[in-house]
C-alpha cells in the first residue's frame, strides 16, 4: 500500500470529484453516487493489480476501524435530521421492522448459510447478523432531508429511523455468534448458561445502558450549546458533531454497552432540544459532508477489493448469487411486509419500505469486528467475506436503480 500511496491519493481525488459534480453531471442519469464510485473502484482494482490493497483476511482491524468511523458519522447525521417527534403511533412501523423484520432476516440467512454454504453454527448466525441491519451510510439518499425542511413522509422517516437503530440492535446477535464460535473452539458447545449470559448481558444490559447514555449525553450537550450563556456565541458545528459522537460512543463502550445505539439516541435527543433552532441545520450539513467524504473513500476501496477479487483464484458458485438475490428480493421484502401488515399505510408505502433494505458499510464493520476476535475458522471467514461482498455489491446497484422509482410511487405525502 505504501509504495502506491500517491496513486491511491489520485484515485481518492477522482472519487471525491465524482461526489462534487454528481448533482450536476450525473443526476439526470439513472445511477446513484455509490454505484458510480464502486464501479470506478472495480475498474481501478481490475486494471491495476500492482495497486496492493487491503486483504480482508489479513487487515481486518484496519477495515473495522475505518468502517466504524463512517457508520458513527452516519448515525449522528441520521439522528440530527429527524423532525418526527417520539410518538408510538409515528414510530410503530420502525418498531415492527426492528422486532419482526430484522429477526426474520437473521434466522433466514443463518439457515441458508448453514445449509447452502456449510457454515458452522456460529458463522451462520454471524452471516444473518451482519446482513440484518439496514445501512445508514448507503441509505442516506432515501432518508429524510435536512432538519426543519417540512413534513416527513412515512417511507423516508421509517427507513431513516430503522437504519439509525438497527445498526446497534444487530450487535447482540453478532455477540451471540462470537460466543457460540468461542464455545465450540474450546470444545464446550452450546449451552443454556451461554444463552442466559448472552440475554442478560448482551441484550438487556448493553441495550438499556446504551439508551441511557445516549439520552444523558444528548440532553447534556444540548443544555450547553443552547444555554443562555452561549446564545450570543457561535459554536463550531464541527466540534459539536465530533464531541457528540465521541462522548456518546466512548462513554457507552467504557461501560460495556452499545456505542452505536448511544450515538444515534444522543443525536436524536440533542435534536429534540430546541428542535426548531437553525443550528441543527448547520450540524446536519457538517455531518452530511463528512459522511460523504468517508463514504467515498470506503466505496472506492471496496470497489478495488472487488476488482482485484475478479482476477483472484476465489471461485463464486451459483449458490452465492442465488442466496444473495434471495435475501434482497425475497427475505427482506417479505419480512417487511409481514411486519407492516395491519398498519394504516398505503400498499405502495409498505412495499417501498420493505424493498429498500440497503446493505452496505455497516455489514463490513460487523463482519470484520466479529472475525477479528479470532474464533472463526479461515474457511468460514472467506465464505463470509465472499457472500457479504456480493450482497453489498448487488444491493448498491439494485437499490440504486430502484429507489427513485419506489419512492416516487409513494407520492411523497407528508405525515400528519
Amino acid at each position: 500500500m505504501i509504495e502506491n500511496y500517491n496513486l491511491f491519493l489520485l484515485v481518492c481525488g477522482i472519487a471525491f470529484l465524482f461526489g462534487a459534480i454528481f448533482p450536476i453531471v450525473f443526476k439526470p442519469l439513472p445511477v446513484s453516487l455509490p454505484m458510480l464510485q464502486v464501479t470506478f473502484g472495480i475498474v481501478i482494482g481490475y486494471l491495476w493489480l500492482s495497486l496492493s490493497f487491503l486483504d480482508p483476511m489479513e487487515h481486518g482491524v484496519i477495515i473495522e476501524k475505518l468502517t466504524e468511523i463512517v457508520v458513527l458519522v452516519s448515525l449522528v447525521g441520521a439522528g440530527i435530521k429527524i423532525d418526527t417527534p417520539l410518538s408510538w403511533r409515528l414510530w410503530r412501523p420502525t418498531t415492527r421492522l426492528l422486532l419482526i423484520t430484522m429477526p426474520v432476516g437473521i434466522f433466514a440467512m443463518a439457515v441458508l448459510g448453514y445449509y447452502a454454504f456449510g457454515l458452522t453454527i456460529g458463522a451462520a448466525i454471524l452471516l444473518g447478523a451482519v446482513l440484518a441491519p439496514t445501512d445508514p451510510v448507503l441509505a442516506s439518499s432515501i432518508q429524510v432531508g435536512p432538519p426543519n425542511t417540512g413534513g416527513e413522509d412515512a417511507p423516508r422517516f421509517t427507513l431513516t429511523s430503522e437504519a439509525g437503530l438497527n445498526d446497534g440492535l444487530a450487535f447482540p446477535f453478532v455477540y451471540l455468534a462470537i460466543k457460540i464460535a468461542e464455545a465450540y473452539s474450546e470444545g464446550q458447545g452450546f449451552s443454556g448458561e451461554l444463552l442466559w449470559t448472552w440475554f442478560t448481558h448482551d441484550v438487556l444490559w448493553k441495550i438499556g445502558a446504551g439508551l441511557v447514555v445516549g439520552i444523558v449525553v444528548g440532553k447534556t450537550l444540548a443544555k450547553v450549546v443552547f444555554s443562555k450563556h452561549t446564545r450570543e456565541t457561535t459554536i463550531s458545528q464541527g466540534y459539536v458533531v465530533i464531541a457528540l459522537t465521541l462522548l456518546a460512543y466512548g462513554l457507552a463502550e467504557y461501560i460495556h454497552s452499545y456505542g452505536f445505539i448511544a450515538v444515534f439516541i444522543a443525536a436524536f435527543a440533542f435534536r429534540r432540544s430546541e428542535h426548531e433552532h437553525s443550528y441543527h441545520e448547520k450540524l446536519h450539513d457538517f455531518a452530511e459532508q463528512s459522511e460523504g467524504l468517508l463514504m467515498s473513500l470506503v466505496l472506492v476501496a471496496f470497489g478495488i477489493l472487488i476488482g482485484q477479487g475478479l482476477q483472484s483464484d476465489v471461485e463464486l458458485t451459483w449458490r452465492v448469487y442465488i442466496v444473495s438475490f434471495t435475501f434482497l428480493l425475497l427475505i427482506r421484502p417479505l419480512g417487511g411486509i409481514i411486519a407492516l401488515t395491519g398498519l394504516n399505510l398505503p400498499r405502495t408505502e409498505k412495499y417501498a419500505i420493505s424493498a429498500l433494505g440497503i446493505r452496505g458499510i455497516g455489514t463490513l464493520y460487523y463482519l470484520s469486528y466479529a472475525l477479528n476476535h479470532g474464533f472463526f475458522g479461515e474457511e468460514d471467514a472467506l465464505k463470509l467475506w465472499v457472500v457479504c461482498s456480493i450482497v453489498i455489491l448487488s444491493s448498491i446497484f439494485m437499490h440504486g436503480l430502484s429507489a427513485p422509482k419506489l419512492l416516487k410511487m409513494t407520492a411523497n405525502k407528508p405525515r400528519s
